[in-house]
């Protein structure tokens, strides 16, 4: 390949030095391998000179990087976060990409140039900030779950402007013009639909009988084939090698090989990936540093400042609440590892003047070892300034008798109070969203601004004395916490909560709970009994079937409880549990035929 076994010594000693000192300061591996190249490469030690080989080399880690980026885009998750990926997420991608390509369009960048500079200076680190998110526990917050939605977007942005590199660079404008890029972008749907072809024909049956040997070895080398054979033949059409591994990955996605693929590939990905990333801070050309250090300081503190101002005005108008926004502007400032992909190859391409693309890759470096002392300057100086006038106090309430609370008061439990109401049971209610209190409030009902997962609340709207309760809440979370405190502190009330789905609901048996209501299961089911009326259908025979199906249902859930946490053994509970359902209706039928004559 063009270097020696002791370079390879040499690639592997530094970032064996490196990655665990910059874990050890709760820095990203990325920045470890980064800096690994810089200290062995021509600007410093000097210990390897030849890049260029290894660089090639390493390039396949992005391929299977993108390919564990497709397996792991399942449809239903991508539903789930439809409005935060496709809506936050392009926002802040298509924004940023325009404020900072407009940005080097005026500084003398060629139009292909700063679009590259722009988009690329758009992206974040999904390894570093998640890796934040999570050391201060931040990843289920609104603005960790914002923040979650656009890195999964910007993985996703990633792919087609990898796509179209070759296309506009230089060397391939000179062609036939608009006729080859129009020959290109016919290859492009005609590679994208022999993919999908093959994966469905082909890939999928040969995995079921390779998984059928039970060699670990031979499925390992099917799963490098599929990634190196769908690559290639993308490769050969003039397109990008990554192209193809993502729609390999795509393809098998909701596949039963998923998480076996994944747990094959991500060793050599991993490996791959770092020596990719120490190539990269080989390249980067540390002289700049000597020589045009306040270029770089301009640069860093320019892009990251857009961003930041950006990202947190697109957090308000998506209506995250209080500090939220703010927050998770100073999360996602800094520049991400495909930006280095993107400035190499685009250098590499001649899209990007090479002097440029080495000062966008130490500015990229630098910014992503600043952020984490983003989010403390903004903890302990800036969230003063930034943060919003503090909202109004929770409502006094002085302690009373009351024979059910209700926490949570929108649509769910709006209309379980109407029916108390009706029957003249008096109840206390609590919400959380002080807007909805006040509108609800103008039509008379009593409801409480406040936090029911305060203990010191639940006490003063009295829950010690209550008989019933109510768990209305939108937010999973904060049901589970509502759902401890009572089982802590109220174990004498019956709990009644509303689950979102089977997972929540789960969940909620964890603490306790018995009586749990998934939210849309009643009305499901009361819309099965009239379609099975509109099809013809008596009556009596429609809620007869509707009656057997949740009896089985809710019996199944308390089943399913008890192996939630092992995945084969809930699969096959759920495939003996249909299986059961229909011998029931099947055994209905015949006795209702037998009955008839």
């Amino acid at each position: 390949m063009g270097f020696s076994m002791t370079e390879v010594a040499i690639y592997l000693t530094a970032a064996v030095i490196a990655v665990p000192i910059f874990r050890l300061l709760k820095l990203s591996s990325i920045l470890g391998y980064v800096v690994a190249g810089l200290a062995i490469g021509p600007w410093g030690l000097g210990l390897v000179t030849d890049v260029e080989s290894i660089l090639t080399a390493s390039e396949f880690g992005i391929v299977l990087l993108l390919f564990v980026i497709g397996l792991e885009l399942q449809p239903t998750r991508l539903w789930v976060l439809r409005r935060t990926v496709f809506g936050l997420g392009a926002a802040q991608v298509a924004a940023c990409t325009l404020a900072l390509g407009a940005a080097a369009w005026l500084l003398g960048q060629p139009l292909a140039a700063a679009f590259v500079i722009g988009f690329g200076l758009s992206l974040s680190s999904t390894p570093l900030v998640l890796q934040v998110l999570a050391e201060r526990g931040q990843l289920k917050t609104h603005h960790g779950r914002a923040a979650f939605g656009i890195l999964l977007f910007q993985d996703l942005a990633v792919l087609p402007v990898l796509t179209i590199l070759p296309l506009v660079a230089p060397s391939a404008m000179k062609g036939d013009g608009p006729g080859a890029l129009l020959l290109q972008l016919a290859k492009l749907a005609g590679v994208i639909a022999v993919v999908v072809v093959v994966g469905r024909v082909l890939i999928r049956p040969a995995l079921r009988i390779i998984a059928r040997t039970r060699v670990t070895e031979v499925f390992t080398a099917a799963a490098l084939l599929i990634v190196i054979a769908v690559a290639l033949l993308v490769d050969q059409a003039g397109l990008s090698m990554a192209l193809g591994a993502f729609l390999a990955g795509v393809l098998l996605a909701d596949s039963e090989f998923r998480h076996e693929l994944e747990a094959d590939i991500e060793p050599f990905k991993g490996l791959l990936l770092g020596l990719f990333f120490i190539a990269v801070g080989m390249t980067a050309n540390l002289g700049l540093l000597a020589t045009e250090p306040l270029r770089l300081l301009a640069i860093t503190a320019s892009f990251v400042t857009i961003k930041v101002l950006l990202i947190a005005w697109l957090g308000k108008r998506a209506g995250l609440p209080g500090d939220a926004p703010w927050r998770l502007g100073f999360t996602l400032p800094a520049g991400g590892e495909f930006a280095f992909v993107l400035f190499t190859l685009g250098a590499r391409e001649r899209i990007v003047d090479i002097e440029m693309a080495d000062l966008l890759v130490l500015s990229v470096t630098l910014s992503m070892m600043i952020a984490p002392l983003l989010l403390l300057l903004y903890d302990s100086t800036l969230h003063g300034w930034l943060a919003p006038a503090p909202k109004r106090d929770f409502d006094p309430i002085e302690e009373q008798d009351t024979r059910v609370l209700i926490a949570g008061f929108g649509r769910f439990g709006q209309i379980v109070a109407r029916v108390l109401r009706a029957r003249r049971i008096t109840f206390t209610a609590l919400d959380v969203n002080q807007t909805h209190v006040d509108f609800v409030s103008r039509f008379g009902n009593k409801v409480y601004y406040g936090d029911a997962s305060r203990l010191d609340l639940l006490r003063a709207a009295g829950a010690g004395r209550a008989e019933t309760f109510v768990i209305a809440v939108d937010d999973v979370e904060a049901s589970l916490r509502i759902a401890e405190i009572l089982r802590v502190h109220f174990p004498h009330l019956k709990v009644f909560a509303r689950a979102r789905n089977r997972q929540h609901a789960f969940q909620l048996m964890d603490r306790g709970l018995r009586y749990i209501i998934r939210e849309t299961y009643l009305s499901s089911l009361d819309m099965a009994e009239k379609v099975l009326e509109a099809l013809g259908d008596s009556s009596s025979v429609a809620r007869e079937a509707v009656r057997v199906f949740r009896r089985h249902d809710e019996a199944t859930l308390v089943q399913q409880f008890d192996v939630k946490d092992d995945q084969q053994k809930l699969v096959a509970s759920a495939r003996e549990s249909a299986e059961q359902l229909e011998k029931l209706f099947e055994a209905d039928q015949a006795t209702s035929l037998a009955s008839q004559r």
